[in-house]
C-alpha cells in the first residue's frame, strides 16, 4: 500500500517521516498524476490560502475531489483540514471566506486559536485512542460546526479539534510534530480499506 502526502508547502516532510516510521510506502504529491495508485492522501499543515492557490494553479483541485469520490482516504491537518471543509470562515471579520474542497461536512474558522505566539501543546482525548494525544496547535483553526455526516472525535474545551466523516479525517492540530504515531496509524487503517 502506498499513501501520499501533498507536498506543495507546509509540514509534508514530517508527515512522510511518521508514515515511514510505520513502514508505509509514501509518495510526495505535487501533480495530478502523482495521485495514481494511492490508497490515501494527507493534506498537511501550512498556510491554507497558499495551499488553495497552489492546488488550483497546479490542477489538483478537481483531481482531489475525484480521488475522494473513488474511495481514497484523506486526512487534513491544520491548514489541510481547512482545505477539506465545506465552509471556511476567516480568522477575523475582516478576512473573507475561503473556498474549501467541500469533502467534509464541517465549518472551520481559520486561525481561531490565535497567532503564532499563541501556539501550545495540549493532551487531547481522542475517541478510539487509549491515552491522550499530545496535540500541537499552531495558528490552528477551530471546527465550529460538525454536520450530520461527520462525527467529532475530540474537543479541547468546547472547541472541536478532530473529526471523521467516512474515510476522511480532519485535525485542527499538527500530529506530525510529535513522536506519537497513533493517528498516522489510524489513517493508514482507513487507507488500507482501499489498498490496491
Amino acid at each position: 500500500m502506498t499513501v501520499g502526502v501533498l507536498a506543495l508547502q507546509g509540514a509534508f516532510r514530517e508527515h512522510r517521516q511518521r508514515l515511514e516510521q510505520l513502514g508505509a510506502g509514501v509518495r510526495e504529491v505535487r501533480l495530478p498524476a502523482d495521485l495514481a495508485g494511492l490508497s490515501g492522501l494527507i493534506l498537511p499543515g501550512g498556510e491554507s490560502t497558499t495551499m488553495v492557490r497552489l492546488l488550483t494553479e497546479g490542477g489538483l483541485w478537481h483531481p482531489l475531489r475525484d480521488f475522494h469520490a473513488a474511495g481514497g482516504a484523506l486526512w487534513g491537518t491544520c491548514a489541510g483540514a481547512i482545505v477539506l471543509a465545506r465552509e471556511v470562515m476567516g480568522g477575523s471579520p475582516s478576512l473573507p471566506p475561503q473556498p474549501g474542497l467541500g469533502l467534509l461536512d464541517i465549518t472551520v474558522q481559520r486561525n481561531a486559536f490565535g497567532r503564532q505566539v499563541d501556539s501550545f501543546t495540549a493532551p487531547l482525548d481522542i475517541a478510539g485512542l487509549d491515552a491522550p494525544f499530545p496535540a500541537v496547535f499552531i495558528r490552528a483553526p477551530v471546527i465550529t460546526r460538525v454536520g450530520p455526516a461527520a462525527r467529532a472525535l475530540a474537543t479541547l474545551g468546547d472547541r472541536t479539534a478532530h473529526v471523521q466523516q467516512g474515510r476522511v479525517l480532519a485535525s485542527a492540530f499538527h500530529p506530525e510534530l510529535t513522536e506519537d504515531t497513533r493517528l498516522h496509524r489510524v489513517f493508514l487503517g482507513l487507507a488500507g480499506e482501499r489498498a490496491y
